[in-house]
């Protein structure tokens, strides 16, 4: 009889131990999903539009498919008040200017892609898309980036097709939340007001650093001292993905 209670004591003790395990490793898996973002619903892929509101992060984006003058005064800048940002950027721009791209590197930003040709991909057939996709890649990768794995569809345009097409090439899509539209120079004023009125933790917030901008440079001798002032840091889009639950746009 004691030999049956010995055995009972053990079988429980060691029930108990793998349930707790089991259960510790429920809570980690748990943990590390809270900490990607996610991207589809129901086997549909959606566009990054902004970070979580639980996090005191914004992301500053720059786009440039054309033009080297400009963005030498952004990442100037950007350094000035240790600021970080993502710059996205065509594949065929990467080729002209591999040395801009160095120097974005260099200044602890991060590079994403608009594709090679920077056209609109709703202009373009589908297998022009995947054509265009893995050219891009292809440009990046011999430039040394292997790794980027954000895409900012041409001009911001994307359909569930696109989206598909992207997805497959193993990219993830970033759109914005906050649009000043500085590539119609509307102001220095008007830019810097838009950004600071609207902007708020988790936001992504699009600019422009092609040479087609006059305005955004000086604006930014605002912009970041006044985001920082609504205690905001300034972080990469996979900071801002990974900080906690992001919020996504589903094309129907």
């Amino acid at each position: 009889m004691t030999f049956y209670t010995w055995k009972a004591e053990k079988i429980k003790k060691y029930g108990l131990v793998i349930i707790l395990a089991l259960f510790c490793a429920i809570l980690l898996w748990v943990g590390q999903r809270s900490q990607l973002p996610v991207f589809s619903n129901k086997g549909e892929p959606r566009a990054l539009s902004q970070g979580s509101e639980d996090t005191p992060y914004v992301a500053l984006t720059f786009d440039i498919s054309w033009g080297s003058e400009k963005v030498y005064d952004i990442l100037k800048k950007l350094k000035a008040y240790d600021a970080h940002a993502t710059f996205f950027v065509s594949g065929e721009w990467a080729e002209r200017h591999p040395e801009i791209l160095e120097a974005i590197q260099k200044g602890n930003h991060e590079v994403g892609m608009l594709g090679y040709r920077y056209e609109s991909y709703l202009e373009q057939k589908p297998a022009e898309v995947d054509a265009d996709l893995r050219h891009a890649k292809e440009a990046f990768d011999k430039l040394g980036y292997e790794n980027i794995k954000w895409i900012r569809p041409p001009h911001g345009h994307f359909d569930k097709t696109v989206l598909n097409q992207i997805e497959k090439e193993g990219l993830q899509t970033v759109q914005w939340s906050i649009n000043p539209r500085d590539w119609e120079n509307p102001g220095t004023n008007k830019i810097i007001n838009q950004v600071l009125e609207k902007s708020s933790k988790g936001d992504i917030i699009l600019l422009h650093a092609s040479d087609s901008v006059k305005q955004t440079s000086n604006a930014l001798d605002v912009i970041i001292p006044g985001l920082k002032q609504k205690g905001l840091k300034f972080v990469s889009i996979t900071e801002l993905a990974n900080g906690g639950k992001a919020k996504t746009t589903q094309v129907n």
